[in-house]
């Protein structure tokens, strides 16, 4: 036993010293994300997607309650050593770090998406900005249509054909399966509306996703699964990859789903007139759409839990070099003008 006992936590430096290495080591993080992880990811992809529940929230919970309850354990019963309890626990502790990076967690430095596309950022005016609000109204306002339903295997395949066009299908699926949260009610609570399971690969969606957002988020979470760990990035191939359907409806879901991200910048950068025209220029249907989905979710929405989850998400984008932390989702907008004005050229 003691001889397993030494074998295994040799195994465990070892790999403590690779992650790290692959960490600090200038291109260790893009060798991983182009050569490493699709190999690994794909196994694990592939392996969990035969499985119809999601296996890595089990998983979490399961290390979230064993982490904190064998301790106490160990102190309240007499043959158990407490100090090795927590050694123990510091050992799991240690080998969940090591999987969650090999994982998918190294992804994180690999080279931003300007630098992997060759495209410079667009530092974009009140003018640009402007023109590009407008259009983005319009083509919003000629797709809207009434979404009643999810189509999971319609999406299924035209997200994964978007993909492969645009040439970033780095995990090969034989036959994805997007996931239902199990812990949806307290997703709700906290407005998140999908998750990327590393331990596993798997992509989950929270159940009170409605209709017409399905797509978009279906789309944004698929891209983390292909090692996208930029919000803003997987929101632009999330909107690549719907905007250019040929289904209305998830065309319509594309637009819907950066709606926030447009106006934001339209207070910032706009008069207060301007910003009032553009606002008016949405059909009715779309005001409705939006007051309803606000009332939808605030009901579900929990302040007190929601601030601690926005800071701790913060906090842990951050520490990962996504700059901006949860602002980051907003950088949608730059990415979509870079990519725009390149293609025009």
């Amino acid at each position: 036993m003691k001889k397993n006992n030494n074998i295994r936590r040799g195994l465990l430096g070892v790999l403590l010293f690779a992650t790290i290495l692959m960490m600090v080591v200038p291109g260790g993080n893009a060798l991983y994300a182009n050569h490493i992880y699709p190999l690994i990811g794909t196994m694990l992809a592939n392996i969990s997607s035969w499985i119809p529940f999601p296996i890595g929230d089990i998983f979490v919970i399961i290390s979230i309650v064993w982490v904190i309850t064998y301790p106490i354990y160990a102190l309240i019963h007499p043959k158990r050593k407490f100090l090795k309890a927590w050694g123990s626990v510091l050992e799991y502790l240690l080998w969940l770090f090591v999987w969650f990076y090999w994982a998918w967690g190294l992804n994180y430095g690999q080279p931003s998406y300007y630098q992997r596309a060759h495209i410079q950022p667009v530092a974009y005016d009140a003018q640009v900005f402007g023109d590009f609000a407008k259009k983005y109204v319009r083509l919003l306002n000629e797709n809207y249509t009434v979404v009643e339903q999810k189509d999971e295997e319609l999406v299924k395949t035209h997200v994964m054909n978007a993909y492969k066009l645009h040439g970033f299908n780095r995990i090969r699926l034989v036959d994805p399966q997007v996931k239902t949260m199990l812990y949806t009610p307290l997703a709700s609570m906290v407005s998140v509306t999908g998750s990327m399971a590393p331990f596993f690969c798997e992509f989950t969606l929270n159940g009170d996703v409605l209709p017409h957002s399905y797509a978009a988020t279906y789309a944004h979470e698929y891209a983390h699964l292909q090692g996208i760990t930029s919000e803003g990035e997987a929101n632009f191939y999330a909107y690549l990859a719907t905007t250019q359907s040929t289904d209305k409806g998830i065309r319509f879901s594309g637009y819907y789903s950066i709606l926030g991200h447009v106006f934001n910048n339209a207070r910032r950068l706009m008069s207060s007139d301007e910003y009032f025209k553009l606002y008016e220029s949405l059909r009715p249907e779309i005001k409705a759409l939006i007051e309803n989905d606000r009332a939808y979710w605030q009901e579900k929405y929990s302040d007190i839990i929601g601030e601690v989850q926005d800071y701790l998400y913060d906090l842990y984008l951050k520490y990962h070099r996504v700059q901006g932390g949860v602002k980051n989702y907003s950088e949608v907008i730059g990415m979509i003008l870079a990519y725009q004005l390149n293609i025009e050229h």
